[in-house]
């Protein structure tokens, strides 16, 4: 998922919980729905900073010789910029973009 496109805030808003539930019926479910996306932007989110901080990972134990790199602190920068997981995942359930289903169910979304 390319996070420079997202369109969800960055700063935390209200939201209207009763036109939210809409679709389940059940503001509950609603809000399982959204932590169990958040959680899975938080995994990838975590992984690509990862990866992308691994690159300047030094494997000295030295105490003395501590290198500040512009780069890494540029990416670490924007991850910390970018919205949290539980508003990228609200936006995304409001704009239709998740998939759910709840299997006791019949009527499955």
């Amino acid at each position: 998922m390319d996070y420079k496109k997202v369109s969800a805030p960055t700063t935390t808003i209200t939201r209207d919980m009763n036109s939210l539930c809409a679709d389940t019926g059940n503001v509950y479910e609603t809000v399982c729905i959204i932590a169990k996306r958040a959680n899975q932007i938080s995994v990838e989110i975590k992984n690509e900073l990862e990866k992308k901080l691994q690159e300047f990972a030094s494997f000295n134990d030295n105490l003395e010789e501590v290198f500040e790199n512009r780069e890494q602190i540029e990416i670490s920068r924007f991850y910390e910029k970018l919205p949290k997981p539980t508003l990228i995942a609200a936006q995304e359930y409001q704009e239709g973009k998740i998939y759910y289903r709840n299997p006791l169910k019949n009527n499955n979304k």
